[in-house]
């Protein structure tokens, strides 16, 4: 007997993705029986998922953490959806109560999760919860959660788009800044407010997950800015055309404020000027503290992953690093 629902309500689009064929068809048969819920058919091919996702505007995703015979493939699926449409919520069926399957469900982008030990009536209650914007998990899962917040520090990740998510008054007020221009200036060449510039930078700030002015400033120089947008300064050091000081200067002030990009940056440009005596020593003092840098953020990153993760990872580097030597070869 169906569960009764309100006739104006639109149903809420689900697509179950469970370990097995036979489990996937037994869960949807079971939810179709809510007459608040449109179950979207699957055919149980991984390779498949993103597009059924997609083509069929589904609201709400219920996959479980292990697939295809793999313990996490779930998951590794659940990243792909969640970064080609991120406004699609979804939550992981718990093929094990492992503290780290709970935790690498919520990093993936899961909005609930769910034990297998629930009912159907509870897990119908769930899906709707998550469509209404709530999140779902019991008091262990946000125990769990809230202790790995508590005990990691704060690392501030930039959007893997890049500058490609500012909107274009955003990229506009950004182009002003990396060319040195204070708010007032800024405001007077946009014909805005100093109010409404502060607005635009701080919206852009939380989009690139940054936290000034001169960390913005090197994300600009690592995404690759065009040439079009970059200053005279930017092109000077990046292109390694031996800069000088005054180059320079607001690099250092960055570098020695603890910015790694600003000391590797100002360890190359040392590196290609090699004008004065002291310059080799200093790009390799200023390799030092970036590479010691990078070694402290490793220790902070490994200990948020999963040995599966990082072993991935370690990989993928070690294909890039065999690429490069053949590319440009260390001498």
């Amino acid at each position: 007997m169906a569960l009764k629902s309100s006739s104006t309500a639109k149903a809420v689009r689900v697509l179950v993705a469970d370990s097995s064929r036979i489990h996937t068809q037994l869960l949807s048969e079971a939810l179709k029986r809510d007459a608040a819920l449109d179950v979207i058919s699957w055919n149980s091919e991984p390779t498949t998922l993103l597009d059924t996702v997609q083509s069929h505007a589904v609201d709400i995703l219920a996959i479980s953490s292990a697939l295809d015979g793999q313990p996490t493939y779930g998951l590794e699926l659940l990243r792909q959806v969640r970064t080609a449409s991120p406004e699609i919520k979804s939550v992981v069926l718990l093929d094990s109560q492992k503290p780290e399957i709970i935790l690498d469900a919520f990093r993936s982008g899961a909005r609930g999760v769910f034990s297998r030990d629930g009912s159907v009536e509870m897990f119908c209650k769930c899906i709707r919860s998550l469509h209404q914007g709530q999140v779902w998990a019991g008091s262990r899962e946000t125990s769990l959660v809230l202790e790995a917040l508590a005990s990691t520090p704060q690392l501030r990740a930039v959007s893997a788009n890049g500058l490609e998510i500012l909107s274009k008054r955003e990229m506009d007020v950004v182009r002003c800044l990396v060319q040195g221009l204070t708010n007032r200036e800024i405001a007077d060449r946009m014909g805005l407010s100093q109010h409404t510039v502060k607005n635009y930078l701080f919206r852009v700030f939380d989009k690139l997950g940054v936290s000034s002015r001169v960390e913005l400033l090197f994300m600009t120089l690592s995404q690759g800015a065009s040439q079009e947008d970059a200053t005279p300064q930017s092109k000077q050091l990046t292109n390694g055309n031996n800069p000088e000081e005054s180059t320079l200067s607001p690099f250092q002030k960055a570098a020695e404020a603890g910015v790694p990009s600003a000391q590797m940056a100002l360890a190359q440009a040392y590196l290609a000027r090699r004008t004065h005596p002291d310059d080799v020593v200093q790009a390799y003092m200023w390799y030092l503290v970036a590479t010691a840098r990078a070694k402290q953020a490793k220790q902070l990153l490994t200990k948020t992953m999963t040995t599966s993760q990082i072993d991935q990872a370690e990989q993928q580097a070690t294909a890039w690093l065999a690429r490069l030597q053949k590319i440009s070869p260390v001498s």
